[in-house]
């Protein structure tokens, strides 16, 4: 596993506190309302989005960064700045992740509508994985820092596979909120474990700042 996979999963394992902030609400509402495997499918579908998310951004920098091995490297400079901001963010330090999901709320409002009115229809699995790929596009500060390291891929097929693992880790916390007691999800919104995980999304980013940085030969 590399260091990328890693982050991957490390990101979507350690935001399971953001994930209840963000998200609790929605996996709230089928709570004692779907079986396991309704409620898989609705996951099944967000992981999709993610993984469609990063083969678009994996893409598009690999097609104008040329694949370069300096133009790679001061990208995963850029991805592990995001990583600090995102740790930053997590452990509540500095809020400038914000602005980001700002600038999905026009684009999440007019999909709001329809994603309610596809998971109503919870007898469907058609209609709940629709629904769950829509909820995929939900501004969210932990996506848009996971989608900066699917970025540093530069190919679609990789790009996809990042945010798919991603995906996978942020699983646990959403697929267990129903089943979840109420100490549990108190610990997980807890200042103390949103600190703890935080200090370790900085950690690694500064860790693989100063690798990327030994690359290029400046330290």
């Amino acid at each position: 596993m590399n260091v990328d996979w890693f982050a991957a999963l490390l990101m979507g394992l350690a935001g399971a506190g953001h994930c209840v902030m963000m998200c609790g609400g929605i996996a709230s509402a089928f709570a004692g309302q779907v079986n396991t495997g309704q409620l898989f499918i609705y996951n099944l579908g967000r992981i999709i989005s993610y993984s469609i998310a990063g083969a678009i951004v994996g893409a598009a920098v690999g097609s104008i960064a040329g694949l370069a091995d300096n133009g790679l490297i001061g990208l995963r400079i850029i991805a592990a700045l995001v990583l600090v901001a995102f740790g930053l963010y997590l452990g509540q330090w500095w809020f400038g992740l914000r602005h980001l999901e700002r600038l999905g709320q026009p684009f999440w409002r007019r999909l709001q509508p329809l994603a309610t009115a596809l998971r109503q229809r919870q007898a469907s699995y058609s209609s709940l994985f629709m629904a769950g790929m829509l909820w995929g596009w939900l501004p969210c500060g932990l996506v848009y820092s996971a989608l900066s390291w699917a970025a540093i891929s530069g190919s679609a097929t990789q790009g996809s596979l990042y945010m798919l693992a991603f995906g996978f880790g942020t699983l646990p916390a959403m697929f267990a909120f129903g089943w979840l007691n109420h100490s549990l999800q108190q610990l997980l919104k807890s200042q103390g474990f949103r600190k703890l995980m935080g200090a370790l999304m900085i950690v690694y980013g500064l860790w693989t700042m100063i690798i990327a940085l030994r690359q290029l030969q400046v330290i």
